[in-house]
C-alpha cells in the first residue's frame, strides 16, 4: 500500500473528525492551539509592557537586538529537552511544564523586540504633543504609544505563534497531549505503516500554521490606525 492509500485510509477513520475523542484531529487541533495561545498569553504579559517601558523612556535599546539574536541561536528541541530535565529533577509534571515553559521563552524575544521596535518608531514630534495637552506618562503609553504600534506588536505575536505551533509539533515527543504532533510521533512509533498518519499530522500542522498566519494579518489590518494606514499607502504610492 502506497503513502497516498495509507493517508486515505488514516483520514476515513470512524473518530478521525471527533471533537471529543483524542484521535480526532479537531480535538488535537484545539489541544495544539490551547498550548500555543497560552504560551503566547504569557509571553505577552510579561514581555508588552516591560518593551512599551523601555521604549518610552528609551532604556536598554542593546536588549531589543540581543533578545532576537539569542532567539534565533536556542533551538526548540533542546531547550524542551532542559525544562524536562529541570521537570524531572524537581518532581514536576513532566508532561505539561517543560514543553510550556520551552514555549514561553521562545515567545518572548519577538514580542519583545518588535514591541520596543513599534514605540521607539513613533515620531517624537506626536508624543511631545501628547505631553503638551496634559498627558501623564502612563497615558500616552496606554492611549497613544501602543495603539499606533500594535501593527508591529502583531507582527511579532505573528512570528511568535507560527513557532509556537511548530514546536508544540515537536513537543509532542515528551508530552502525551502534544497536539496535531502527536499523530508524527506515534506514526514514526509504528514504521512502515505509520507513514499515512506522519503525512496527515504534517498535513494537519502545515494548514494550521497557514490559517493562523491568515488571521495574524487580518488582526495587524484592523488594528492599524485608519490615519496611519493612510500615510503608509501615500508614502508607497510616492
Amino acid at each position: 500500500m502506497n503513502i497516498l492509500d495509507q493517508l486515505n485510509d488514516w483520514l476515513a477513520a470512524p473518530d478521525r473528525w471527533s471533537w471529543t475523542v483524542p484521535a480526532g484531529i479537531p480535538y488535537r487541533t484545539l489541544e495544539h492551539l490551547r498550548f500555543s495561545l497560552l504560551a503566547l498569553a504569557i509571553a505577552a504579559v510579561l514581555t508588552i509592557p516591560l518593551g512599551a517601558w523601555l521604549a518610552h523612556y528609551r532604556r536598554a535599546p542593546f536588549l531589543a537586538t540581543s533578545a532576537m539574536n539569542i532567539s534565533r541561536a536556542i533551538p526548540s528541541f533542546g531547550l524542551i529537552i532542559l525544562f524536562w530535565f529541570l521537570a524531572s529533577r524537581w518532581g514536576a509534571d513532566t508532561r505539561f511544564w517543560p514543553l510550556l515553559l520551552a514555549l514561553v521563552a521562545l515567545a518572548l524575544p519577538p514580542l519583545f523586540t518588535n514591541t520596543y521596535a513599534g514605540v521607539v518608531a513613533l515620531e517624537q514630534d506626536v508624543v511631545d504633543a501628547a505631553r503638551g495637552t496634559g498627558y501623564r506618562e502612563w497615558q500616552i503609553m496606554l492611549r497613544l504609544e501602543l495603539p499606533l504600534a500594535s501593527p508591529v506588536i502583531l507582527a511579532g505575536a505573528r512570528v511568535s505563534f507560527l513557532q509556537l505551533i511548530a514546536t508544540v509539533a515537536i513537543g509532542a515527543i515528551v508530552n502525551d497531549g502534544g497536539g496535531l504532533g502527536r499523530y508524527i510521533v506515534d506514526g514514526f512509533a509504528q514504521g512502515v505503516s505509520g507513514r499515512g498518519e506522519i503525512l496527515g499530522g504534517a498535513i494537519a500542522v502545515i494548514v494550521l500554521a497557514l490559517v493562523c498566519e491568515g488571521v495574524f494579518t487580518l488582526l495587524q489590518r484592523f488594528a492599524t490606525p485608519r490615519g496611519l494606514a493612510l500615510q503608509n499607502a501615500s508614502r508607497s504610492e510616492s
